[in-house]
């Protein structure tokens, strides 16, 4: 099958065309809007619908001539339809039904975090379910039970901020450039992440929580005792000592060997290197997708929809096939 991807759930304009026959990506663009939200330290919903309003007939034509196919030649569209900015999704949904429509092709909706995960396995060929999943962005972090049967069981998420979340607004306090998360990876390599110790909480159970290790850094940023590199260096590690320690209470519930990470924030090279070293040495393999593709994408996009209309997944966490559904894990 050729596969059309469609990604708008938040600020980046995407979309991928994958061929089944080969697993692979033949052409994909993704047109990003971090220039036009930085000047406001964050994303402005209407600003990033609009913008994917402008972007997506532009970006759709642009896949179709670099895969070098026509358009009929499209078997099966997959869109995000959860979950993400309301505007954003709207715009993506609405084109892909257009598009579905025209072309007389079937249409699947492809929630963003299943995306995330199976992302993975295009890079890497040897990896398939079952595995544990942990998604980590601005706007997630979950863990999930990913089986044979692509099936998505939730077993852990943050009762507060997410890990990226947490990440831009320490960043923000310190006065650096939106988004955050790379600029504290870049300032952490010169400090001393053994300088402070910033809190777990909730430590016997799995649930996540980051508002207080965000409180405590805001805190200790306002005393200015302390040199932001050895702030970010500590929190830095202080985020993975967080995601480890509740990892490990998942799995002593759950016997896997493999482990994704995926989500803008596992791009950081920091805790890529750090947790890959300690669960090797626990005899589990940690899977993660390229930088390219640990942000949003249409790749990922493509090869859900064909993974899940392939074995005949139309309720894929959740959601219905077409319906935009914005708040939904």
């Amino acid at each position: 099958m050729i596969v059309l991807g469609i990604e708008t759930s938040c600020d980046e304009t995407s979309m991928a065309i994958y061929d089944s026959n080969t697993n692979s990506i033949l052409s994909s663009k993704i047109s990003s809007q971090v220039e036009l939200h930085k000047r406001f330290g964050g994303v402005v919903p209407e600003i990033a619908s609009r913008n994917h309003l402008i972007k997506l007939e532009e970006i759709f034509n642009e896949v179709v001539n670099d895969a070098k196919i026509d358009i009929e030649d499209i078997d099966l569209i997959g869109v995000t339809n959860a979950p993400g900015l309301i505007g954003s999704l709207f715009v993506g949904v609405s084109f892909a039904k257009g598009l579905s429509y025209s072309l007389k092709k079937p249409l699947i909706g492809v929630n963003h975090l299943a995306a995330h995960t199976l992302s993975t396995e295009l890079e890497h060929l040897e990896l398939s379910p079952p595995y544990i999943s942990l998604i980590i962005s601005g706007g997630h972090t979950h863990v999930y039970y990913v089986d044979k049967a692509y099936n998505f069981n939730l077993l852990s998420y943050t009762i507060d901020d997410a890990v990226g979340e947490c990440f831009d607004k320490v960043a923000k306090k310190l006065g650096l450039p939106y988004p955050g998360g790379p600029e504290i990876e870049k300032m952490a390599k010169n400090g001393d992440e053994n300088r402070l110790v910033f809190p777990i909480a909730l430590k016997n159970d799995k649930l996540f929580s980051f508002s207080g290790i965000k409180t405590a850094v805001i805190n200790t940023i306002d005393e200015n005792k302390y040199t932001a590199a050895d702030i970010c260096a500590s929190f830095q590690k202080s985020i993975l000592k967080n995601l480890t320690h509740k990892f490990d209470i998942i799995l002593k519930e759950y016997k896997v060997n493999k482990l994704v990470v995926t989500g803008g924030v596992s791009a950081n090279g920091y805790l890529r290197d750090k947790l890959t070293k300690y669960y090797q040495k626990k005899g589990i393999n940690v899977y993660f997708p390229s930088k390219r593709l640990s942000t949003d994408n249409g790749d990922m996009i493509a090869y859900t929809a064909y993974k899940f209309f392939s074995k005949k997944i139309f309720m894929g966490l959740r959601e219905t096939a077409y319906d935009v559904r914005p708040n939904i894990d």
